[in-house]
């Protein structure tokens, strides 16, 4: 597996992003478990690793061209957030199931935003065609060596504030935050279990694992919308995943709503992508062996969805009915 990036990487990693992105606090919860708090970084997701490394790779002829992505929220505002600081202009592509609250917050950030079909993968065609046309630079939402060791760096700040970590629980989409944090964990730590964690609608990596390849998936309504998205054409993170992740683990729609609320009684705002470790811990589908601790990965979630959760009101999602209970 050539090009694949290391535990030397990722620590080159975390000095180049030092001051963009912002180190991250490791607190205790009801359950017993760490909480590493990625919701807390400036644009409130653990995007800006990656799209911080991966941008600030970039030779100066790239930077005046410009770059561009594909993504299902937190990437286009991690790009958009590095970006500005670095004076490059951005464009973000984001499909039509992307909530409104994040598509404002990229344009807020000063981005271009181009929005359109129904799928992940028409807004990956689209950010294919302006780096075909325009000559922009396409910076992954996970798929990279750079954009997976700027993850990485999350795996190095676990060790360090907790050597003795037994178990590390992580949402798993297109598999460049798990595959980054397992990178550095199993280079410090060899006996580490890492346990991916993602909604049952629409797996991609998940069901990909259990087939053995990359599979082709439908994207449904979530309350993780973050992990939402396919994988084709993966070159790093499924061989990654397939080699690091040790077990995956499904949670109902029905258990994220439960694991958000719970961490919104714990004072911890959590957007269901972000939930969904914690969702797994609650509902006893993992069992934390060993200090463990749980990537909670972002907090932009719907104000007006995440009112309804505090309330204790139940939500439609798509064909299914969730609440309290």
């Amino acid at each position: 597996m050539d090009n694949l990036p290391t535990l030397d990487d990722i620590r080159e990693a975390a000095t180049a992003i030092d001051g963009i992105a912002w180190r991250t606090p490791l607190v205790p919860s009801a359950l017993g478990v760490l909480l590493k708090l990625e919701s807390l970084q400036p644009i409130g997701a653990f995007k800006l690793r990656g799209a911080a490394y991966a941008i600030s790779k970039l030779d100066d002829a790239q930077k005046a061209r410009g770059v561009v992505c594909a993504s299902t929220g937190n990437h286009g505002r991690a790009v958009a957030y590095a970006a500005g600081r670095l004076g490059i202009r951005a464009t973000v592509c984001l499909s039509t199931l992307v909530p409104d609250v994040k598509v404002n917050a990229i344009k807020a950030l000063g981005a271009e935003v181009w929005r359109g079909g129904t799928t992940q993968e028409d807004a990956e065609r689209e950010a294919g065609r302006l780096v075909a046309e325009e000559g922009w630079v396409d910076i992954p939402a996970f798929d990279h060596p750079d954009v997976i060791a700027g993850q990485g760096t999350i795996g190095l700040e676990l060790f360090e504030d907790r050597p003795d970590l037994e178990t590390l629980i992580v949402p798993m989409s297109g598999g460049g935050l798990i595959a980054g944090i397992a990178i550095a964990a199993k280079a410090i730590k060899p006996s580490v279990r890492v346990v991916g964690v993602t909604m049952d609608r629409g797996a991609a990596m998940a069901e990909s694992l259990a087939a053995g390849r990359v599979v082709d998936v439908e994207e449904l309504p979530t309350l993780a919308d973050s992990l939402g998205g396919g994988i084709p054409g993966n070159r790093y993170t499924f061989r990654l995943c397939q080699r690091l992740v040790d077990e995956a683990v499904l949670v109902t729609e029905q258990e994220i709503y439960r694991g958000m609320a719970a961490l919104l009684k714990e004072g911890v705002i959590a957007e269901g992508g972000g939930a969904v470790g914690y969702a797994a811990v609650l509902a006893g589908k993992i069992e934390p062996v060993g200090p463990t601790a749980i990537v909670v990965s972002g907090r932009n979630v719907d104000m007006t969805r995440l009112c309804d959760i505090a309330a204790g009101r139940h939500l439609t999602v798509g064909d299914v009915v969730v609440g309290p209970g």
